[in-house]
């Protein structure tokens, strides 16, 4: 995933990333609000990563009840699948594509160059198939949001970074290793912590915080504006989105943004979406007492599918909220708007806007949903507006099906 200047390019046209609808599928519940290019790996997203390379902004082929806050641009495009990541082998194959082909990974479609009336992905069908001839790093499942963490990181470190030179560090009471690893945007504030980035950077956002006795070991990365608490214990590969509190123990995990962990407790290997919040003593189990692989549930195939990977936490959609002491079961996939509270252990699926635990579940109302997500908005300055209620009206309705119970609250 190196993508250093000498393969920044400048298309044709300008890049269109779409939704490969399978993939899609297989990156719900976070694709429910957003579109593939919108999911953070590394420091940026995956829309953001093809920016800073193109020099341009991007445009995207979504869902339609999406298009209004994720737009097209008008004109002719380099249509790319959002799922792949840039790397120096496909920024190659990208420069050499002609406007007649288009670029396949064995029966997945890749890239090709686009008209404006064209809505779909029809087009790849009309055109000259070249085969890649090697395998570029490729986000088809939500656990992929992790396993690519790492190595993503330094890739968006050498990408935004270039050039330029890190804030120093100047807090007298802070430890740092291998600080030629380290960068430090604007208005980082620091005291007092360990900053470990012998195995790997360690990326500290404009305006972003790291309080008194935090442990952080790289590669990783703080957005813009968050917050590490005191006395947290971060452990690689792992990601905090912008505007964003973290405490406890994390490791090798992804937080998208605006959400907050912000007490003790363990995440680990697991993906948080926007707008979520962990209860204090949240706990995820990422392996199992067997040690056996571990399921999650997919959306594709109404079931749970084997990931391959002996250790994997929780997937949680956007809005969605647990109570203090929650525990979350190994592969534990939470939907959108969800509340969780209660003791013991809740089940492994739990819908889109359910609310309850291991008790039980019923609905989230729709309309109680709106009235806490306005208030949570308003303490980050932000507005919900009507696109915002529109999608997530929409999620409502395509998730009802999940939703087997007939009690609202």
């Amino acid at each position: 995933m190196d993508s250093g200047r000498l393969f920044y390019f400048c298309p044709m046209k300008q890049i269109l990333l779409f939704d490969d609808p399978a993939i899609r599928g297989s990156l719900l519940p976070f694709t429910f609000t957003r579109p593939v290019a919108d999911i953070r790996v590394g420091i940026l997203k995956i829309s953001e990563k093809w920016e800073k390379i193109s020099g341009s902004p991007v445009s995207y082929l979504t869902q339609p009840y999406l298009e209004e806050k994720f737009s097209r641009t008008e004109g002719d495009h380099l249509a790319i699948n959002a799922g792949f990541l840039p790397s120096r082998e496909l920024i190659q194959s990208l420069k050499t594509l002609n406007t007649d082909e288009a670029l396949f990974l064995g029966k997945i479609p890749v890239a090709a160059y686009i008209g404006e009336t064209e809505k779909n992905l029809s087009f790849f069908a009309h055109k000259k198939p070249i085969q890649l001839d090697f395998q570029p790093p490729f986000v088809q499942h939500t656990w992929d949001i992790f396993r690519f963490n790492g190595e993503a990181i330094r890739a968006d470190l050498r990408l935004i970074t270039q050039g330029r030179t890190s804030q120093k560090i100047t807090d007298p009471h802070t430890i740092v290793y291998s600080p030629e690893n380290i960068f430090v945007e604007e208005g980082v504030k620091i005291k007092a912590a360990v900053l470990n980035a012998e195995n790997g950077p360690i990326y500290l956002g404009r305006n972003s915080e790291v309080q008194e006795g935090s442990l952080i070991r790289g590669p990783f990365a703080l957005g813009e504006g968050s917050t590490v608490n005191m006395g947290a214990k971060l452990r690689g590969d792992t990601t905090v989105g912008p505007y964003s509190k973290v405490g406890g123990e994390i490791s090798n995990s992804v937080i998208f943004g605006y959400s907050n962990k912000g007490h003790e407790g363990f995440l680990g290997n697991s993906v948080i979406g926007e707008w979520c919040n962990l209860g204090a003593d949240t706990n995820t189990s990422n392996l199992k007492n067997n040690y056996a692989p571990v399921k999650l549930w997919d959306y594709t195939k109404g079931g749970f599918t084997n990931t391959g990977l002996q250790f994997c936490g929780l997937m949680m959609g956007d809005h969605s909220k647990c109570g203090i002491n929650t525990m979350f079961n190994t592969g534990t996939v939470v939907g959108v708007g969800a509340n969780i509270f209660g003791d013991g252990f809740p089940r492994n699926f739990i819908p889109s806007f359910s609310w309850g635990g291991a008790a039980g579940f019923s609905t989230f109302s729709f309309g109680k949903f709106v009235e806490a997500a306005r208030v949570v908005f308003s303490r980050r300055s932000k507005e919900w507006d009507t696109t915002e209620q529109e999608i997530l009206e929409q999620v409502f309705e395509l998730t009802k099906s999940y939703r087997i119970w007939d009690k609202t609250t």
